[in-house]
């Protein structure tokens, strides 16, 4: 005969377990340490870690995660160094490099002087007059399925729907130094979303 006590114990730890399991999937997650690459490969560029801060310092390349992503929230800060024409970005949803390019042909969260936020390829991805040049700016990425939204600096910037790509992918900092100088980034966060198909 079973201990009533002990069955009682056994559930209430399987309850317990199911609820943690179920909360885990909408953790929210630090990308980058502050203190060094970990979780990230460098592609084609050279990047460190300066007073906290991810540092774009050369070339034509990515800063790349070692592990892919679906649906998910990514908050992330940046900085541009540059004077002007500053050009930098955020890759998602891509699962390789074209044979002699340094960076993936979609989909990229755009950082270039003029641009920044917007997505190509994607209607009504664009935006205007929320960034604060060459200071801090925070963006907030959500994806899910086909569609996307963007806040900028806690504001609204848009909402869209069109992504192709939906397979699980890297999401990496663009490196394009030589034509639009150095970024800094920081407190770069993600919270994955359990996809809604069957």
């Amino acid at each position: 005969m079973i201990n009533k006590a002990f069955l009682f114990r056994l559930l209430l730890l399987g309850s317990l377990m199911t609820s943690g399991s179920a909360s885990a999937d909408n953790k929210r997650v630090s990308l980058f340490n502050g203190k060094n690459l970990d979780g990230w490969t460098v592609m084609k560029c050279e990047a460190e870690v300066t007073d906290g801060n991810l540092l774009i310092k050369s070339g034509n390349g990515l800063v790349q995660s070692k592990k892919k992503y679906r649906d998910f929230v990514l908050e992330y800060e940046w900085k541009a160094l540059g004077e002007n024409n500053w050009d930098s970005g955020v890759y998602f949803r891509y699962t390789s490099l074209p044979e002699n390019r340094p960076w993936p042909k979609r989909y990229q969260a755009n950082l270039l002087k003029g641009k920044e936020g917007n997505v190509g390829g994607i209607e009504g991805a664009t935006s205007k007059g929320l960034i604060k040049e060459r200071e801090w700016n925070t963006f907030k990425l959500t994806l899910q399925g086909s569609k996307i939204s963007l806040l900028i600096n806690g504001k609204e910037a848009w909402k869209a729907d069109g992504l192709e790509d939906l397979e699980a992918g890297f999401i990496a900092v663009q490196a394009e130094v030589p034509g639009g100088g150095q970024h800094l980034f920081r407190n770069i966060f993600i919270t994955e979303i359990a996809s809604s198909e069957k």
